[in-house]
């Protein structure tokens, strides 16, 4: 374990890194003990990833994570192999990471016995929120006591230092005033709100307690780790305190760490940003991030589809760089957050994102923004489902299922693991209510439910709810069936016209896919002959020059010669 000890003196320095390396040696030798929950090693075309609150469905008198596993037992277990949990721990705001207690089990949930039972059916993802904690935590209300332990827990400034460079997520103050229990005021560091404290990484004694947490969540069955935020967990007056090395040295101590004790633990960086940042967080292929969140996706696929012009994602796409041997991306439409638009920044014209954000505005979506450097506001991120962020008010739900599911057909067939947003496999639309009652944009897409009202809308053919639900597992088991969606099989995305999203994978010789989306409202016609095998249908197909697609259809056509 001598190079988890040189990548501590890599952020600390020998002598500040040998202060904590004793204890974290103890520790680490006790974990390797432990007998942990076999993990499967990498990834396949299988894996399927569900995001979802573990409070999503409620029955009177128990506790939602028992009520989650009757739901998922009878409606998700054959689609989906890992379930991402977002936080289910204590907290104070922001659904779930403004976290209270790491170590705990929100008893709205239930408790880690519930937990355990879920991973018994599914592979869990733990989101580990590393970048800041509650103020109504222990560890704060320790530090605003003066408690020795936790004095340099957080990061203190001067109010009149000059934080003019440090990019802001948000358009909150990079600093709030406490006032500490001696009276004495003080300016602490809260990227994200005054109830997110930022964690002071340069202590090393705040890195061997999140290490603790680490491994507390390993212990626990966490096979999938979410790095919440994780961009910002370094500081340095004078820069951007975003992407400092210092934070990859951290990412990389957290991999040496799984590796160790529990190898087949997935590393997951949440980092929304544009994609060169984000994909840096790979390291060197095999020293970081097992997986990376594909950031650019959501918005490009979503500007595609309203636009009718699939350019800008064919570019895009045809330009990423395959991931490697031992990392892949993490693909996704939709999730807890709003869809993120700094991504495309440098991909799609600024006027043409500020036009984007107007339509939906217009159809009723919300919208964040944040502080720019010289004072002005951008959008930084649109509140939606991505139901209705497709379609507008007045489409038939006809038209509606049929943008869906070309659009998730593109994030099925793509390179990397893909993962599906608990409101999108229920057809949700926007929760115009929940925004109202809490007064956050973001709540729009995090509608919670009785459980009895969710079965009836799922099990009655006629609702939106059961036509999505029905259509999109559909195509989600059949992509699981096709070994050819394993994420480490070569992707090449073709150029087919304005109108069309194509791609083929495999491999060059032998068996590939061949699939076509028409991202338009309108029937396109384009070149294609050959023999393929309709994956979709099951349909032999036979193409001699030319085929003809309705608006939003796609074809999965598999070689058959």
């Amino acid at each position: 374990m001598e190079y988890i000890k040189h990548r501590l003196s890599a952020i600390y320095g020998d002598s500040d890194a040998q202060k904590i390396w004793t204890t974290l040696k103890e520790k680490l030798l006790k974990a390797k003990q432990t007998h942990y929950k076999d993990r499967k090693q990498r990834w396949d075309e299988k894996d399927l990833v569900l995001i979802t609150y573990s409070d999503q469905f409620r029955e009177e008198g128990k506790p939602t994570l028992a009520t989650f596993e009757k739901v998922f037992d009878q409606y998700l277990a054959d689609k989906f192999e890992i379930v991402h949990l977002l936080p289910f721990y204590p907290y104070s705001s922001d659904d779930g990471f403004s976290v209270i207690d790491y170590k705990k089990v929100n008893p709205i949930a239930g408790d880690w016995g519930d937990v355990a039972s879920l991973s018994t059916k599914t592979r869990i993802m733990f989101d580990y929120v590393c970048n800041h904690i509650s103020a109504k935590s222990e560890w704060f209300k320790e530090y605003i006591k003066g408690s020795p332990e936790y004095a340099h827990f957080f990061t203190e400034m001067d109010p009149d230092t000059d934080l003019s460079a440090v990019t802001r997520p948000r358009s909150t103050p990079v600093l709030t005033k406490f006032q500490m229990k001696d009276g004495t005021e003080k300016y602490i560091w809260t990227t994200f709100s005054e109830d997110q404290i930022d964690l002071n990484f340069k202590n090393p004694n705040v890195l061997l307690k999140m290490i603790e947490v680490l491994l507390f969540y390993i212990e626990h069955g966490a096979e999938y780790i979410r790095l919440d935020a994780v961009g910002f967990m370094w500081k340095e007056v004078g820069s951007t305190c975003i992407h400092l090395e210092k934070t990859h040295q951290i990412i990389k101590l957290f991999r040496d760490i799984v590796e160790e004790v529990a190898k087949g633990t997935v590393i997951i960086t949440e980092t929304n940003v544009p994609h060169k940042d984000n994909i840096s967080y790979f390291g060197n292929g095999s020293d970081e991030a097992h997986m990376v969140y594909q950031f650019p996706l959501p918005p490009l696929v979503l500007y595609t589809i309203n636009r009718g012009n699939g350019s800008a994602l064919t570019s895009w796409a045809r330009n990423l760089q395959p991931a490697g041997d031992e990392t892949t991306f993490f693909n996704f439409l939709a999730s807890h957050d709003g869809i993120g638009l700094n991504p495309i920044r440098g991909i799609i014209p600024e006027e043409e994102i500020l036009a984007l954000v107007s339509d939906l505005k217009e159809e009723g979506a919300r919208v964040n923004y944040k502080n720019n450097p010289d004072g002005t506001q951008s959008p930084y991120e649109i509140n939606v489902t991505y139901l209705d962020a497709l379609n507008k008010r007045e489409d038939d739900d006809q038209l509606r299922v049929k943008r869906f599911l070309s659009a998730h057909s593109i994030l099925l067939t793509l390179q990397g693991v893909p993962a599906v947003y608990i409101q999108s496999i229920l057809g949700s639309r926007n929760d115009h209510e929940g925004v109202v009652k809490t007064g956050m944009n973001r709540s729009i897409n995090r509608q919670k439910y009785k459980l009895d009202d969710i079965v009836t809308e799922l099990t009655k053919p006629s609702t939106l709810r059961s036509k999505v639900y029905r259509e999109l597992t559909h195509i989600i088991q059949i992509r699981k069936a096709e070994a050819l969606f394993h994420p480490d099989v070569p992707m090449e995305v073709l150029d087919k016209g304005e109108r069309i999203f194509a791609l083929k994978r495999g491999t060059g010789s032998g068996k590939n896919l061949t699939i076509i989306h028409n991202i338009a409202n309108e029937q396109v016609e384009l070149e294609l002959s050959g023999q393929f095998v309709n994956v979709l249908t099951g349909e032999e197909m036979t193409f001699t020059d030319t085929i003809t697609l309705d608006p939003y259809q796609f074809l999965w056509l598999k070689s058959s010669n």
